[in-house]
Parts: C-alpha cells; sequence; structure tokens
C-alpha cells in the first residue's frame, strides 16, 4: 500500500513516529556503513533514537552497524544519518533494505549520502582511500515479487547510469575529500551477496569486469534514492586492497578499523554535500517521481 508521493503508508508512518520521539526533518540523509557511525558526533545539536522507535526498520546484526537514527545539523543544513544498515546475506529482501531511505525520503531528504567500507581491487590503491561510485556493477541483482515502490521493482530505474551518479556530484565529493587530506578517486563499485570475502579467483573476475571496489550493500539504497528523485552520491572506503598473488586475512574488526580512519576524508564529502543543499543546490528542486 502506498503512502504520499509514492511511498509506502509503512514509511510515512515510520516518520510520524521519529517526530513524536523527538527527532527531527532534514534535506540531507546520509547512510553511515562499517565503521563509519561516529561521524555523527561531528554532527550539531544532535538527537539519537533507536531504529525501533520506528516500528518498521530492521536491526542490523552487522558488526559495525549501531542501528540507530541520528538528527542533526552540519553547519546550516539540517542531516538525518542512520547508523548502520541490514544486508541481503542477514536475509533481508531488498524492499526491506531499502526501507531506511524510504524513512529519510518521508522526513525530507532530497540529496543522500550513501556510504561503506569495501575492499579494493586496483594495484596502488591503500588503506583509508575514498572512492566516489560513478558506475557499480550489480551482481547480486534479483527479481522482485511486485514493482511499484522503492526496493521492489527498483531494478526497472530506467535511468543510465550517468543519471544515477551525476558527475557535478561525484566532482564535488571528489574535491571535499582531498581538501579534507584524503586519497580520493572515481570508479566502479561491485556488489556481491557476502558475507564471505572474496576468494582470489574472484578478486580476478571483478578486475577483469571493470570494477574498483567490492562489497556487499549500497546499491539497492542508490536505485531506490533515485526512484524517487533524490540526488545520490556514493562513497566506499577502501579498508583493505586485495592482492590475488598474496591474500591477507582481513576480518569485521578490521575493516570497522581501518574505516574509521577515514572519517577525516569523509566529514569533507560531508560538509561539501551540507554547503551545497543548504546553498539551494540540485538536491533542493527535486520531486518524488515514480519510475518511468
Amino acid at each position: 500500500m502506498d503512502g504520499t508521493g509514492g511511498l509506502r503508508a509503512e514509511a510515512v508512518t515510520a516518520a510520524a513516529r521519529v517526530l513524536a520521539a523527538g527527532g527531527r526533518r532534514g534535506t540531507l540523509g546520509i547512510v553511515l556503513g562499517t565503521g563509519l557511525g561516529v561521524l555523527v558526533e561531528r554532527f550539531d545539536d544532535v538527537v539519537s533514537l533507536p531504529v525501533d522507535v520506528t516500528g518498521w526498520l530492521a536491526a542490523s546484526t552487522a558488526t559495525g552497524h549501531a542501528g540507530r537514527i541520528a538528527c542533526g545539523r552540519v553547519d546550516d543544513c539540517p542531516v538525518i544519518a542512520l547508523q548502520g544498515r541490514v544486508h541481503a546475506y542477514e536475509g533481508f529482501d531488498d524492499a526491506t533494505i531499502t526501507r531506511g531511505v524510504e524513512l529519510l525520503v518521508a522526513l525530507g531528504v532530497r540529496t543522500l549520502l550513501v556510504t561503506n567500507a569495501s575492499g579494493g581491487l586496483r594495484p596502488g590503491m591503500a588503506g583509508g582511500e575514498l572512492l566516489v561510485l560513478d558506475d557499480h556493477l550489480d551482481l547480486v541483482r534479483r527479481p522482485t515479487a511486485a514493482p511499484g515502490h522503492a526496493g521492489q521493482g527498483g531494478d526497472r530505474i530506467g535511468r543510465a547510469s550517468a543519471e544515477i551518479y551525476r558527475a557535478a556530484l561525484v566532482s564535488l565529493a571528489l574535491a571535499a575529500a582531498r581538501q579534507n587530506g584524503g586519497r580520493a578517486r572515481a570508479g566502479v563499485y561491485a556488489r556481491l551477496l557476502g558475507p564471505t570475502y572474496e576468494t582470489r579467483a574472484e578478486y580476478r573476475m571483478l578486475l577483469r569486469l571493470g570494477a574498483d571496489a567490492v562489497g556487499m550493500s549500497t546499491i539497492p539504497e542508490v536505485l531506490a534514492a533515485r526512484r524517487f528523485g533524490v540526488d545520490v552520491v556514493a562513497v566506499s572506503v577502501i579498508t583493505n586492497v586485495a592482492n590475488p598473488d598474496a591474500p591477507e586475512e582481513t576480518d569485521a574488526e578490521d575493516v570497522c578499523r581501518l574505516a574509521a580512519g577515514a572519517a577525516d576524508g569523509m566529514w569533507g564529502v560531508i560538509r561539501a554535500l551540507a554547503t551545497e543543499v543548504a546553498g539551494g543546490g540540485p538536491g533542493q528542486t527535486t520531486t518524488i517521481t515514480e519510475d518511468r
């Protein structure tokens, strides 16, 4: 059942519960991936709520995903951040994975930053480097039962990749990350199911397919946001770099630690987007649209 603007009614109800619990509306939304939840400590005037206050969002079982909603301000911009997400490997379908995006849209978000921790695939990459997505490979794409709202039928978005990852926003994010002392490049993110990390053969396959980094999230959220006409920037923190000829052991705790080390560069991206949105950037003129 749809709510307003194509949102599911449950999203609208969940947003009302957030507001009733003391949360606030915002124009910039952020999905904080593994190890990046600490960035909400840099917000001003923060209100933090558990996701269960919504009565709708699922709680993550993954390491480094706190399962909280943080409402605050970055400079003059009202911001709402999800500290963590749920994944397909936890047993959730895309309609559940994208509930957080729908909640953010229902709370007024019109520009979304989606972040994750991922494995680097290119020689010369380093831990803590940022990859700003300009395209993706979805190797988990599954048929959906009922098209009609975000996360359901999201693979039928009907937009070219250039419209998903807009060049102007990619350039803005790259410049902001570099100005804050971080290494950053644009590239292609590949999504696999997980939760195990990739084999040496899979690393070689992904390189041949043109991927620069690999992870287990992000793409369903990006597609859901674009279905609602929300501008999206997606940024991966490279937490380990694959070397198929000399593989190293990596676990979830390592990923969290390395992702947290890239906080300054990611904070630069957040501040740049907040300035853009507060100044009447592209996210201020976007309206919720239906798929064509």
